[in-house]
């Protein structure tokens, strides 16, 4: 399992879109995949200016993509995230892969990189899967970041305070630079579990094993004491300096706004492995992929905060409109008043970056909006069901917020049927009919 198997799985489905036409990893190729997000097909770009290697995107652009390259239903996604992220396994590490077809000195301006927006500090890495190990080897870590093009031995990498941050930090305090791999163009699975919010000290790659059936191999790289998927497209071996930091951005994050520049570390790359006719993977900043791959792990944690409050919870929607990451739709199965309110609480509890959420029940869709907002149309009262929780933590990518503390105000909209009023008042009226009929109107309506 690796990406050109996924790949050559959705060639055969025609969920493959080709683009033969010579276009630029220079504003092109980012405008293209901007005009195909949102249930769009994976995109190959076979010619490129000033470059001989191809470029996809858009491979995990889709819930149901997501789910095919796991091979499950979609109603036991979440179930199987879980349960990666509760046990996960070793993968095997094996001596040579595809990946070390090619072992060459590196410079970064034979690698097809896009610059995506206008504003744009430069070219940027946006499918990084990231591997470190603490300076004693006792702690792994695989997570996804942005990197800045400066030359073409050099990165500014984008530390969030999590996981590769503490790590730095620790290689700081020891005066060392941190040894990292950077694996471009792995399975979904890969890029799913290095997406996943686990608690420090469990190595991604060991969930990544877990969701690929523990197929997954890596190898030790050449130049760095960091591992990357055996049949990874490429890899960068690089050293996140312990003293030299750099301005880092502008850079247009999940919002589709331009993210604040900060002092971020400098990567030093030191080597470059790659399969001989490698496939660079890119991620549109602010996409569909980009949105998923962040948004949807956040959903599980959703998912299980809830269910600890409430007996049976349907499903959790991560927004498109919400920017994936700040707009929670759950519905529920209510059976007492409160239920929807502690809901609420549950989701904001889960999810610190969440700044509004709304739960409803299980007749509504909450993957279309207009649905969603009958509900609160129909079954929400601001007096009685709305909750505002003002100064309180949520995401420095919004706008709107302090993004230096990120402080916010939340608010919660219970649009459940409230119990005290007959079922009926809250049911859509229906037009009884045999499936005759729901055929001739669908053939009519060239349904």
């Amino acid at each position: 399992m690796n990406l050109r198997s996924f790949l050559e799985q959705m060639e055969t489905k025609g969920k493959i879109l080709h683009v033969k036409d010579e276009v630029s990893t220079r504003f092109e190729i980012p405008f293209i995949i901007e005009k195909s997000v949102n249930e769009g097909p994976i995109l190959l770009f076979e010619k490129l200016k000033n470059h001989k290697t191809k470029v996809v995107a858009n491979v995990c652009g889709t819930r149901k993509r997501i789910c095919e390259a796991l091979d499950i239903d979609q109603n036991k996604l979440y179930n199987r995230l879980v349960e990666a992220w509760r046990s996960p396994r070793k993968p095997q590490i094996i001596e040579d892969g595809l990946v070390k077809e090619v072992i060459e000195k590196p410079d970064l301006s034979k690698i097809p990189i896009l610059t995506h927006f206008e504003k744009d500090a430069g070219p940027y890495i946006t499918s990084a899967v990231i591997h470190a190990k603490s300076v004693d080897g006792s702690v792994e870590n695989v997570s996804v970041h942005r990197l800045q093009v400066l030359d073409k031995r050099h990165l500014a990498i984008r530390l969030v305070p999590r996981h590769l941050y503490k790590l730095w930090q620790i290689a700081k305090e020891a005066n060392k630079d941190l040894d990292i791999s950077i694996s471009i163009g792995v399975h979904p699975a890969v890029m799913l579990a290095a997406s996943s919010p686990v608690p420090f000290g469990v190595n991604e790659f060991d969930v990544a094993n877990v969701l690929m059936d523990k197929s997954l191999r890596l190898v030790k790289c050449e130049h760095v004491d960091a591992y990357t998927p055996a049949e990874a497209e490429l890899v960068l071996e690089g050293k996140i300096s312990a003293g030299s930091e750099v301005v880092e951005g502008p850079f247009v994050d999940i919002t589709g706004t331009y993210d604040v520049e900060r002092m971020q570390p400098v990567v030093e790359v030191v080597g470059f492995m790659h399969r001989e006719d490698y496939v660079y993977q890119a991620v549109l900043p602010s996409g569909s992929e980009h949105r998923l791959l962040m948004g949807l792990p956040r959903e599980v944690l959703i998912w299980k905060s809830i269910l600890k409050v409430v007996p049976k919870v349907h499903a959790v929607n991560l927004s498109l409109g919400g920017s994936g990451w700040f707009h929670a739709i759950v519905s529920i199965e209510k059976q007492l008043e409160g239920d929807g309110k502690n809901a609420l609480l549950a989701a904001f509890a889960a999810h610190p970056s969440l700044k509004h959420a709304v739960v409803v029940d299980s007749d509504i869709d909450i993957y279309d909006i207009s649905d969603v907002e009958w509900a609160i149309a129909t079954r929400f009262q601001a007096s009685e069901d709305l909750i505002i929780i003002e100064n309180v933590r949520g995401s420095t990518l919004d706008s709107s917020a302090d993004q230096k503390t990120g402080l916010t105000t939340k608010m919660g909209i219970d649009a459940t049927c409230p119990l005290t009023k007959p079922k009926e008042r809250f049911e859509r009226a229906k037009t009884p009919v045999n499936k005759h009929i729901e055929g001739l109107a669908s053939k009519l309506l060239g349904e």
